[in-house]
């Protein structure tokens, strides 16, 4: 049985696409699927499944909640053992305890293309940098609300869908 979390973009962002995390989590109670939990308001599934590959989940979910809530909604999925993969091999200096609100990670739904991968590098400077590393884009802003490095942005440039998360939501979701 391997733990999976399963991050819903766009659901309860800026008050739009409101959908209670009960009827999120009976959205994911499906044969196959145990153990079912949600944290945060802004989609984040924990569950519990004998399969094996992200892309066969992702396709049980989403045409159900498309369905269901009668909009798009992307679910990006990463196992636990992923998560803390991700959390330790941050690329970016040390995070200190004072700047690890700046810190973001951008789930993307696979490893870009790799004439694709640098083209954030540009948009780089002092108050924020962007850096991927496999389905990851780790991102540093003093700014978020502001940032160049919006997940619609992201999208455009690595052409796939991703879901954004601050640092402190993925500590937390590994310690659940």
């Amino acid at each position: 049985m391997v733990r999976y979390v399963a991050f819903l973009k766009g659901i309860n962002v800026s008050g739009r696409q409101l959908v209670t995390m009960e009827e999120v989590k009976a959205f994911f109670e499906l044969p196959g699927i145990s153990n079912v939990s949600t944290y945060g308001q802004g989609g984040n599934v924990l569950f519990d499944s004998e399969e094996t590959n992200e892309k066969v989940l992702r396709n049980l979910f989403e045409p159900k909640l498309n369905k269901e809530l009668g909009y798009r909604v992307a679910v990006i999925i990463r196992s636990l053992n992923e998560l803390k993969s991700i959390i330790k091999n941050n690329p970016f200096d040390t995070i200190k305890p004072e700047t690890r609100s700046r810190y973001y990670v951008t789930l993307l739904e696979d490893i870009p293309a790799f004439d694709v991968r640098g083209s954030l590098g540009v948009y780089s400077n002092d108050a924020e940098y962007a850096r991927v590393v496999g389905r990851e884009v780790y991102i540093y802003s003093s700014n978020y609300g502001k940032t160049c490095f919006s997940n619609t942005f992201i999208e455009k440039k690595l052409h796939m869908e991703a879901t954004t998360r601050n640092w402190s939501m993925l500590t937390k979701i590994i310690d659940l």
